[in-house]
């Protein structure tokens, strides 16, 4: 079982601490249990609770009335609402109540209705990737296991690898090539599954190598493949040596136009830091716009 602080659930709900206060003394709409050390904390059914609340309180429902009707209720009257359209928020509260779960159909419900309103593209962009994000407060309080990060993840990167298979192989042989992969030791693969999508939706021809590649593999590879590119994601704290060094000696042993990268651990890296044939994406925003120039850029020459 779970424990959160209020804190917490201000984080994942988008609720205040201070109206989650109001609300748990006028309305008892919520409940706090103590540890035995008197520590007041909320269980996995609060957090359900309350992500649904607050579902129905932003789609303009009064707290009053909402008190008044049992979680089953509340959930029900969710429900009905997710018959129309959904909006940014309700998509996350939902694959979070999911993710508590355990439970792969509602996840797969909610994940393919936010792909089917909004696109695959911007599916990732607003529900996805804000979704990890508000997780990851989680994974620092250990109240989700292995085995939650597991079961998001895996379905998460189903969704992906379809809407990969969908696109079509590049066949011009004169199509900029890129090789993506994740480097000795990583294995979180959905930033790099995206940027396989991204890659090629923009006309490269890709090679997806995948998890855990050691460097030596990787020189080969792009020996062979003779790629303009490589894309990978720096996420974990894996490297023996600073990921500077790993990046100038990929930069000094191939003949690459760019190195592209990404990740939590290059988020405050300074531009300067990095060889100057490396270039980093600190949001998808950045990637999106380096694919744009580079497809114009390309298109000049034609």
């Amino acid at each position: 079982m779970a424990h959160y602080s209020i804190k917490e659930l201000e984080h994942l709900s988008g609720i205040k601490a201070h109206t989650l206060r109001i609300w748990e003394q006028r309305y008892q709409l919520l409940q706090p249990k103590r540890t035995a050390t008197n520590i007041r904390y909320y269980d996995d059914a609060d957090l359900k609770n309350l992500l649904n609340v607050a579902l129905l309180y932003q789609e303009g429902y009064k707290i009053s009335k909402i008190a008044q009707l049992p979680p089953t209720q509340v959930a029900e009257e969710v429900l009905k609402l997710t018959e129309n359209e959904l909006g940014q928020e309700q998509f996350i509260n939902q694959l979070i109540v999911a993710m508590v779960e355990l439970n792969e159909v509602l996840f797969e419900r909610v994940l393919s209705r936010a792909i089917l309103q909004l696109g695959f593209q911007q599916s990732v962009r607003l529900v996805v990737y804000p979704f990890l994000s508000k997780i990851g407060l989680l994974w620092q309080t250990a109240n989700i296991t292995p085995a939650h990060e597991h079961f998001m993840s895996q379905l998460i990167r189903q969704k992906m690898l379809v809407a990969i298979d969908a696109l079509p192989v590049q066949q011009d042989k004169s199509a900029p090539r890129i090789v993506l992969y994740l480097p000795e030791g990583e294995l979180h693969e959905v930033a790099l599954l995206f940027g396989h999508y991204l890659f090629r939706s923009a006309g490269f021809s890709t090679l997806y190598l995948g998890q855990h590649l050691p460097f030596c593999d990787l020189l080969g590879a792009v020996k062979q493949f003779k790629p303009d590119y490589v894309f990978s994601v720096f996420t974990t704290p894996v490297f023996k040596v600073p990921i500077s060094e790993y990046l100038e000696e990929l930069v000094e042993k191939t003949t690459l136009r760019q190195v592209l990268v990404c990740g939590a651990m290059l988020q405050y890296f300074p531009a300067d830091a990095l060889p100057e044939k490396v270039t980093c994406f600190k949001s998808i925003d950045e990637m999106e716009q380096w694919l744009q120039c580079h497809t114009a850029e390309e298109a000049a020459k034609k």
